[in-house]
């Protein structure tokens, strides 16, 4: 792995240096083999990214960076530059809530700043020639941060009353939560209705793709 950016210009400028590039040619200069297909390698690009620009944290309520206070995203597009996949951000507190404030939430402090990396993700391109993009560092605006805040609070109220398992894909705007989890056998704590600890699959949170393709459209085609 390459050492991680003293700045947020070096960290931009070495994003910037492997846009045009193919996953291959990223794999080969990382000495890495590339995977047949995703499917059971979903954070494969991720992790081929990170190698490249020196991310180290490990702490998963960190940003990437967080020496920077930046959080690194690859985000798939079509030909026409759309995204192609909704966003993970974080898990989501199920227990313990009351009293947390957006402010201070895991999901904000990855929402703050985000290097944004386009890599081409049509399934008719083989994973080899797929291209890397030109990045994006992006912060919310009031009015993006807003619709995230409101979202987030909305979510967070229905996990706090109990609500967990009313919860779908459809609530929020820009924040949805859905079930995270490797297997259907990986359980956490969550509180019911009757205010009693129940099992329910681990939840995170994801930006919806109407909104990644607002920041994406607002930079690029602008």
């Amino acid at each position: 792995m390459k050492p991680r950016p003293k700045s947020e210009k070096e960290l931009l400028e070495r994003a910037q240096a492997i846009a045009g590039f193919s996953l291959l040619e990223l794999a080969t200069e990382a000495g890495v083999r590339i995977p047949k297909n995703l499917l059971k390698n979903k954070g494969w690009i991720g992790k081929l990214l990170e190698w490249h620009l020196g991310a180290i944290s490990k702490n998963k309520a960190q940003q990437d960076f967080e020496q920077l206070g930046i959080e690194l995203k690859s985000i798939p597009i079509s030909y026409s530059g759309k995204p192609l996949e909704t966003t993970s951000i974080c898990l989501a507190p199920l227990v313990g809530v009351h009293g947390l404030k957006w402010e201070q939430s895991h999901v904000r402090n990855k929402l703050s700043r985000i290097l944004w990396i386009p890599v081409e993700g049509d399934k008719k391109i083989p994973l080899a020639k797929r291209l890397v993009g030109s990045p994006l560092l992006w912060s919310p605006s009031k009015e993006e941060e807003l619709k995230l805040k409101t979202d987030w609070e909305e979510l967070m109220e229905m996990i706090a009353l109990g609500q967990i398992k009313h919860i779908t894909a459809q609530y929020g705007e820009a924040l949805q939560l859905r079930p995270k989890a490797t297997n259907s056998r990986v359980l956490t704590n969550a509180y019911g209705t009757s205010g009693k600890l129940i099992k329910t699959l681990p939840r995170a949170f994801y930006l919806r793709t109407q909104f990644t393709d607002n920041i994406l459209q607002s930079h690029f085609f602008t």
